[in-house]
């Protein structure tokens, strides 16, 4: 079966879509020709939302990445293989999602700029996000430090791209991985990049927004020493 066409990849602004049922796993997961529903990966929970077709409307509680394939589990009956679904993105939930990614990301680049600590972890949720990062000192002189520079930063408006390169040219971006352990397996031949202009540039596959300005403001909620030298921070957006 042809990879699943992921418009969230390419537009994380697309809110709905009309795709057709490709097939139906055994477990009454369904798979389309194409799809916006972004699913868990990288830190970044899964979209939610409805599919409408011939009249019936379900609610999609679970969508995930089985190889090249996007899977969505909805409440209730599935489609038939061959019907035509509109999909309906819960757009709040994920805005504040990719404004929480952002942020991440951005606050990333702030320490990795101001200390070198690289990226041990990281979750999203929709009223909050953590990043575990490598650093043995975090006083709360630099827990400042990083909020005041990265709320300068987000409010200069830094655009947000997107690009797909081969590995190769990728790789030969500096620092394109931030993460202590390279989680990219050797088999991607093309990487996606996404840039923050002047701020931070990653392997990503999760969905951001446009410009550093949507962001809004960055408060440190909390930190925590998650051992040998291992720090957590909680951020929420203002």
């Amino acid at each position: 079966m042809p990879e699943t066409e992921q418009l969230y990849s390419t537009d994380a602004y697309v809110r709905s879509f009309d795709a057709t049922v490709q097939e139906l796993t055994p477990e009454g997961l369904i798979i389309l020709d194409r799809t916006a529903f972004y699913p868990t990966g990288g830190g970044q929970p899964h979209d939610t939302g409805t599919f409408t077709w011939a009249g019936a409307t379900a609610r999609v509680v679970e969508v995930r990445k089985v190889g090249p394939l996007v899977v969505h589990r909805i409440e209730g009956d599935a489609p038939p293989v061959g019907a035509k679904v509109h999909g309906e993105i819960d757009w709040d939930r994920r805005y504040a999602l990719m404004r929480h990614h952002t942020a991440l990301h951005s606050m990333s680049g702030v320490i990795f700029q101001l200390f070198g600590a690289t990226v041990t972890g990281g979750q999203m949720y929709p009223d909050r996000a953590r990043m575990d990062f490598l650093l043995p000192d975090l006083s709360r002189e630099r827990l400042d430090q990083i909020e005041q520079r990265t709320n300068e930063l987000l409010a200069e408006g830094h655009p947000v791209s997107i690009r797909f390169l081969p590995r190769d040219e990728a790789f030969q971006i500096p620092d394109l991985i931030r993460t202590k352990i390279n989680l990219l397996p050797e088999g991607i031949e093309i990487i996606r990049v996404v840039n923050i202009q002047g701020i931070d540039q990653q392997a990503d596959g999760g969905t951001h927004v446009a410009n550093t300005d949507e962001v809004g403001r960055v408060r440190i909620a909390g930190s925590e020493n998650k051992g040998k030298g291992n720090k957590r921070l909680e951020i929420v957006l203002e």
